[in-house]
């Protein structure tokens, strides 16, 4: 194993439809850099788009991760209007 990912469904009223939500994604450090992450993005991404349910594929990346969203921008992901708000239990 290479590396992993999970997806996640959010109803959208506003689309009709399922987001899929890519999440807790892992690459080996050894093997960064070289695809692995496309590989497993295109895979689902073929299976999402077959999906009729599907609307769409979602991520969230930390602001100051470039490295990963020039991969995202790179795919044809765009950034969209939205902000990330949580309230933390744990702090």
């Amino acid at each position: 194993i290479l590396g992993c990912l999970m997806i996640t469904y959010e109803w959208s009223d506003w689309r009709n439809g399922l987001f899929w939500w890519i999440q807790s994604v892992y690459v080996k450090k050894e093997y960064r850099r070289k695809g692995v992450f496309r590989k497993m993005y295109n895979f689902i991404h073929g299976k999402a788009i077959s999906d009729k349910k599907c609307t769409g594929i979602r991520l969230y990346v930390e602001n100051n991760n470039s490295v990963a969203q020039n991969v995202y921008n790179n795919l044809g992901m765009v950034e969209t209007h939205y902000k990330l708000f949580e309230k933390d239990f744990n702090k």
